[in-house]
């Protein structure tokens, strides 16, 4: 996939990023942080935090049943048919929890992320003829935006360049798919903050 290769460290240091780079990890803490930084009622952040790991868990399972089903072949769903049929149902996954958290009433920055990282996963599915755009890319720079401003959207920041050397040094990804990943993760997190004030 990628020209880019490494010493067994590289590679060890790579999969852990990879690891904590996760958007089913890194998602919901910095949707919980994100709250906070806006001050938002515990009722909200609990709202927040808890539709974010509903999608966490929903994507783990799905994708664990696919694997035990003979379906995939691993849970990274890499094969094409299978990375379609993941971002397919991630997206209306996240779609449909947005819209649920909309009809509930809920402020617009809590469904809205929600709506944003479809979009994310919709642009990433739209181009997939062309190239394997990194989702782990688009969501360390999404989960950064979302912190934006202080300390914490730096640190995200830096984990997800860290992210995107990991994809390359695990041949996950071309140097054009981390490139187009990171710039869609950013055009959410501009977008999130443009449409939440």
């Amino acid at each position: 996939m990628s020209s880019g290769s490494g010493s067994g460290s590289d590679v060890r240091v790579a999969r852990a990023l990879s690891i904590l780079g996760h958007p089913a990890l890194l998602m919901p803490g910095a949707v919980v942080w994100a709250s906070i930084a806006r001050n938002a009622p515990p009722s909200v952040l609990f709202t927040a935090a808890s539709a974010s790991v509903f999608v966490a868990l929903c994507v783990g399972v799905y994708s664990a049943v696919q694997v035990r089903a003979g379906r995939w072949a691993h849970v990274d769903a890499s094969v094409p048919r299978e990375r379609g049929q993941l971002n397919l149902f991630l997206a209306l996954l996240l779609f449909g929890t947005a819209g649920a958290l909309w009809w509930s009433g809920q402020p617009r920055p809590v469904f809205l992320g929600l709506v944003l990282g479809g979009g994310l996963v919709v642009a990433g599915h739209l181009l997939r003829r062309w190239l394997k755009v990194s989702l782990h890319a688009g969501f360390a720079v999404f989960a950064a935006g979302l912190s934006w401003p202080g300390p914490v959207a730096f640190g995200l920041l830096a984990l997800a360049v860290g992210v995107c050397w990991s994809r390359l040094v695990l041949r996950r990804h071309t140097l054009a798919e981390v490139v187009v990943g990171f710039v869609a993760g950013g055009v959410a997190g501009f977008g999130f903050h443009l449409c939440a004030a």
